[in-house]
């Protein structure tokens, strides 16, 4: 079921020109909802060069820069691959999962929940996931 969306998100992403980008929100629960609501007023308005852009349907569990070239989704659900043994890089103190078979998608590990990156081969993936540990270190 996650790869499904996730591929229509990417999809939904990939076909976007002008206007607002089509993201499918996830729904977060829990601790994670409070966790995405504060996020959403954390995270920057430039990302590697690209200017947040408006999604829809509007929601504060997803935040786009470009037209679509990076795509944050707040609330999703563990990465299905993700072994307890699996390495995380850790960036500022954020434990990121690198999808092993997408590897434009990474998952920041979060007290409260996960937090999906998903960075078009365009940008420089280290940088933005360096730009996007700083809002994320603060709500650990």
């Amino acid at each position: 079921m996650r790869v499904a969306v996730l591929l229509l998100a990417v999809l939904t992403l990939a076909g976007c020109s002008g206007g607002a980008v089509q993201v499918e929100p996830p729904k977060p629960d829990g601790e994670a909802v409070a966790m995405c609501d504060r996020l959403a007023g954390l995270l920057p308005q430039r990302l590697d060069g690209a200017d947040r852009a408006e999604t829809s349907p509007k929601s504060a569990y997803v935040a786009v820069w470009g037209e679509a070239e990076i795509a944050v989704r707040c609330g999703v659900r563990r990465p299905a691959k993700m072994a307890a043994t699996d390495q995380l890089t850790e960036i500022d103190g954020v434990g990121w999962y690198p999808d092993p078979d997408k590897p434009t998608l990474f998952t920041a590990i979060m007290p409260s929940g996960y937090v999906e990156a998903l960075i078009s081969r365009t940008h420089d993936a280290p940088k933005v996931l360096v730009d996007l540990s700083t809002p994320l270190a603060k709500l650990q």
